[in-house]
């Protein structure tokens, strides 16, 4: 994904399919830590994230900026993603299309899955606790989390963690 428009729409479907998976809505606390488990897991694994957000180090863990936005336009009424959500109150928002299945790989399903079974049921304390890890600690509040630190937090061997450093410099190498 390239254009900032791409990164929006695949994160769009990326938040269904977690939705859909938590029968069809959620709040939006969950829905984060949720999402950051995954890509923490598929860091992990494969050494790639699973959407192009970016974390930041908020109170109460881990947020996507993305996704936040995404969020806060459906929160405030905006009709930009009127066709995907809707919000339930404050904090909650429900999907109301199915996924594009097109936009996530089966390893990114597989860790979104296992990251929706192993969280779907704590409370907001439990995941708050829970993704204030390694990265969360060290970095400055508000600040973004770097992918490395996800990885190294979800228990990255060096190996991968040099991979990930490698294809990041890759990504933000320029071309002439």
């Amino acid at each position: 994904m390239n254009t900032s428009e791409e990164k929006i729409e695949g994160t769009i479907h990326l938040l269904l399919y977690i939705l859909q998976k938590l029968g069809g809505h959620c709040d939006i606390h969950k829905l984060f830590k949720i999402l950051y488990f995954a890509e923490q897991k598929h860091l992990v694994r494969y050494g790639a994230a699973i959407s192009q957000d970016h974390y930041h180090a908020m109170k109460n863990g881990p947020v996507p900026s993305i996704a936040y936005d995404i969020y806060k336009n459906v929160k405030e009424g905006g009709t930009t993603y009127a066709r995907y959500f809707s919000a339930l109150d404050r904090f909650s928002i429900q999907g109301i299309v199915d996924p594009d299945l097109d936009f996530l790989s089966e390893s990114e399903m597989k860790c979104i899955d296992e990251s929706v079974w192993e969280n779907k049921n704590l409370n907001f304390n439990d995941l708050t606790g829970k993704s204030h890890d390694e990265a969360w600690n060290q970095t400055a509040q508000d600040k973004e989390i770097s992918p490395v630190a996800i990885a190294r937090a979800g228990g990255a061997d060096s190996d991968m963690v040099k991979y990930i450093e490698d294809q990041l410099l890759i990504h933000s190498a320029k071309f002439e």
